[in-house]
């Protein structure tokens, strides 16, 4: 029936995020371009939302009622088109065209090309106000969905972001989530050397959030508070998920050049091999 969840078990998801961080890894090593580091580390969020609490009807994407997401932080799109290709939005085939001219899967989503995308993503800030017109719309017209935002904090360095978190805060958008990626990194260095963001919750809580804090790589723990989420009510909601760039792959964790770097094919087999490694596989 439209808009049942998948429902994966713990177990399940943690598999499927591995799965999805080997597809991120050949995506980008066969492109020889693309952002593994928010890619890796943005894995778990995604998988989460897909396979245990997004409400989706893969017969009708454009169902009314289903529960929107958007990928503010839209370089690391590598991960949403692998969890889209999982979940049956498109063939898997798809996935080795990252990037290509005429390809369903360009650098940035596109919502005008890609199966399952709600809104393009590239200019980095503007995610969250567009999810906050999806969900005031909702409201409006008598709607029930969720609005799901994943941000990064390099991206909370963008104005509009804080407009945004004021504007949601005053008209008390509480089917709106934001899922904050906290890496600690952007493009080129560290965000604590490039511009300082911290108390982070403290000032989204000054802003009228709700905040919670949570492991982003903790599967249990997102799907805990995920799920929870959604009853709060009056007030919009940021859950700070403490993640690392890069994450599954030794190599790359914590180093901010594998924001925008590919990997050769001998580090691609390297990483495939560690992540496979890891899961048990």
């Amino acid at each position: 029936m439209p808009g049942e969840r998948l429902g994966m078990s713990v177990k399940e998801l943690e598999a499927m995020a591995a799965t999805i961080r080997c597809d991120v890894i050949e995506m980008i090593c066969a492109a020889g371009e693309g952002h593994p580091g928010g890619s890796l580390s943005v894995a778990d969020i995604v998988t989460a939302l897909y396979f245990r609490i997004m409400r989706v009807d893969l017969d009708d994407p454009q169902w009314p009622d289903r529960d929107r997401f958007i990928l503010s932080k839209g370089h690391a799109c590598p991960a949403w088109y692998s969890a889209l290709a999982e979940r049956g939005y498109f063939e898997r085939s798809h996935l080795g065209t990252l990037r290509q001219l005429n390809s369903l899967l360009q650098g940035h989503p596109d919502m005008k090309i890609t199966p399952g995308v709600d809104m393009t993503a590239g200019s980095l800030g503007h995610g969250l106000s567009a999810g906050l017109g999806m969900a005031m719309a909702g409201r409006l017209h008598g709607k029930d969905y969720h609005v799901w935002v994943v941000i990064g904090d390099g991206e909370c360095q963008e104005g509009s972001i804080w407009e945004a978190a004021l504007a949601a805060a005053k008209w008390k958008v509480d089917k709106l989530t934001a899922i904050l990626d906290r890496n600690q990194l952007q493009n080129d260095d560290r965000i604590e050397n490039v511009m300082p963001d911290e108390p982070l919750a403290a000032k989204w809580r000054a802003f009228g959030w709700n905040v919670i804090e949570i492991d982003g790589h903790d599967m249990a723990q997102l799907v805990d508070t995920l799920e929870r989420v959604q009853d709060i009510e009056a007030v919009p909601t940021i859950v700070i998920a403490d993640t690392v760039k890069g994450k599954g792959v030794s190599y790359m964790e914590g180093i901010p050049v594998w924001h925008g770097r590919a990997p050769d094919e001998l580090e691609a087999a390297c990483a495939l091999e560690e992540i496979r490694r890891c899961a048990g596989e």
